[in-house]
């Protein structure tokens, strides 16, 4: 009314009456973030905002890869929802735009696209892949993965089947160690660690083939996610895909939460030297849109080609293509590759030294715009620190920070926030995250 408006704009649902459909409506499975969830109603680049008009920083999403709304992306959604959307049996330009583009974004012989909906479809169009083309049904994953939410790659990931209501391990699966630095075996002082680490898989592929179980795959994120945040250490991804080639097995490199641009290059296995055999792609390729891929060989896809149509009804249709595009352009034309190593050094350093001052903080990895920090309450033991991380996640929620654990512990702060993030937001970050770690009910935490 003081605006000289006549009529009120419809109330969107008030927090609590969201919260209460949830319950309702959603099963209990698909759990949200934080106790008191905020209801939130808008995003603008690093930005999220409530019904309140609080604004959050979004240290979490992956998923907007170039910023939320961006203008250009939705502008190229609505300038192909106005023309044509359809399936991707019919014959339309976009897509071929598309795959050019992102083809050029990778090395040779990886050349051949199948456009999908999600990684999780992904990760599962791979292994079904990997498997007819080698006629074998064994897998070879990194202990503590996650690849996805369907049947089939949920038998893959130690996250899901060794946690909470899991069954274990699939008779076909077979896990090698976690290369990290930080809790297992070889650790920073080694410079030798992923040789090491890769001898030790290799020797895992050796035994299973020995057994008369030869693996179709060995599937690895190129750096961990929700394992932890795990940065490979040089020569590790090397060695394990010259040990499964030798048992002949495809490498399948996952790049759904990692890839394009996030660590530097377009694909985070480049910084490991290696061209796998097949590539998965999905969270950011669509900033939000749910647009993911696989790409692999012509030798591949060919002897994939058996008879069997492969089709998807959403994967790759026109609407899917102009955003795909519009990505691709922005992380190119905006530089964000760059804006990853540059911002991403500059919050690793900040991180770091906050660790000195902040006893909780037991390890920061980091490479380009994908971070962790490892909070334990004890330096010598290791023991971690789950309950004050998720303390954390609460309190610098209160302080309009978006953050939240994840690791084999639950007790690693995950950053990978949208492309844009700039080192005014890693300083909001780092002093938010100061101040809570300086609150007597965490600094009582740590053990001497």
């Amino acid at each position: 009314p003081l605006l000289g408006f006549t009529e009120s704009p419809a109330a969107a649902p008030t927090i609590d009456e969201v919260v209460s459909v949830r319950r309702r409506h959603i099963a209990r499975s698909q759990r949200n973030y934080y106790r008191a969830p905020m209801n939130l109603v808008r995003g603008r680049d690093v930005w999220f905002h409530d019904e309140d008009g609080l604004a959050y920083l979004d240290s979490l999403n992956n998923v907007t890869h170039v910023g939320h709304a961006e203008p250009r992306v939705t502008a190229a959604a609505t300038r192909q929802m106005r023309k044509l959307n359809t399936n991707s049996r019919f014959v339309y330009p976009q897509i071929a735009s598309y795959v050019q583009k992102l083809v050029a974004t990778l090395p040779d012989p990886l050349e051949v696209v199948f456009l999908v909906c999600s990684g999780s479809e992904a990760n599962d169009l791979a292994l079904r892949i990997a498997r007819q083309v080698t006629g074998r049904r064994h897998i070879v994953n990194i202990d503590g993965a996650y690849h996805g939410n369907t049947g089939v790659v949920t038998g893959i990931s130690p996250n899901r089947y060794k946690g909470p209501g899991g069954a274990g391990a699939p008779a076909t699966t077979h896990e090698v160690v976690i290369p990290d630095r930080y809790r297992s075996t070889y650790g920073y002082d080694d410079a030798d660690a992923g040789v090491k680490y890769a001898r030790d898989a290799a020797a895992v592929i050796e035994r299973i083939t020995a057994d008369g179980r030869p693996p179709a795959a060995f599937i690895a994120e190129s750096l961990m996610g929700s394992g932890g945040n795990i940065v490979f250490p040089d020569g590790y991804l090397d060695g394990v895909f010259t040990a499964a080639r030798r048992a002949g097995a495809l490498c399948v490199s996952d790049e759904v939460q990692v890839g394009v641009g996030r660590l530097g290059p377009w694909w985070g296995f480049e910084l490991q030297g290696v061209v796998p055999d097949i590539v998965t792609m999905g969270k950011p390729l669509g900033n939000g849109h749910p647009l993911a891929a696989v790409v692999t060989t012509r030798e591949i896809a060919d002897a994939f080609d058996t008879g069997m149509k492969y089709f998807n009804t959403f994967g790759g249709n026109p609407v899917s293509c102009a955003i795909g595009e519009a990505v691709l352009d922005i992380v190119e034309q905006d530089g964000l590759r760059e804006n990853a190593v540059s911002v991403g050094g500059y919050f690793a350093q900040s991180l770091r030294e906050l660790q000195q001052r902040q006893p909780l903080i037991g390890d920061v990895r980091a490479e380009g715009l994908y971070l962790g920090v490892e909070l334990v309450r004890n330096h010598t033991t290791k023991m971690p620190a789950t309950e004050q991380a998720f303390m954390v996640t609460e309190l610098m929620k209160e302080r309009g920070v978006i953050v939240f654990p994840n690791g084999v512990h639950d007790n690693v702060l995950k950053i990978k926030p949208p492309m844009t993030f700039r080192r005014e937001h890693v300083d909001l970050y780092v002093d938010a995250l100061d101040e809570v770690l300086s609150l007597p009910e965490l600094r009582s935490a740590v053990q001497s």
